[in-house]
């Protein structure tokens, strides 16, 4: 019973934390950080085909399409 109260609060606390990010609209930074982390995640698997491969291949997205997105939204700005 005990694990299932700590499961709970736990899915509830990382619900609310999710909704919250979602607020305001967000840069093209952070999307780029998203699409880039799943499209390596998913590159890294094929390529790979093991744990590190995929890890590597999400953190490696996420930089490219964080430094991608950074680029759009200062360009947008002026």
């Amino acid at each position: 019973m005990n694990k299932v109260r700590v499961a709970v609060v736990s899915l509830a606390c990382v619900a609310t934390f999710g909704l919250a990010g979602c607020s305001s609209s967000p840069t093209n930074q952070q999307i780029g950080t998203g699409v880039g982390a799943v499209a390596g995640g998913v590159v890294g698997d094929a390529v790979f085909g093991n744990t590190l491969g995929t890890v590597g291949g999400a953190a490696a997205g996420a930089v490219i399409g964080n430094q991608i997105g950074k680029d759009r939204d200062d360009r947008r700005r002026y």
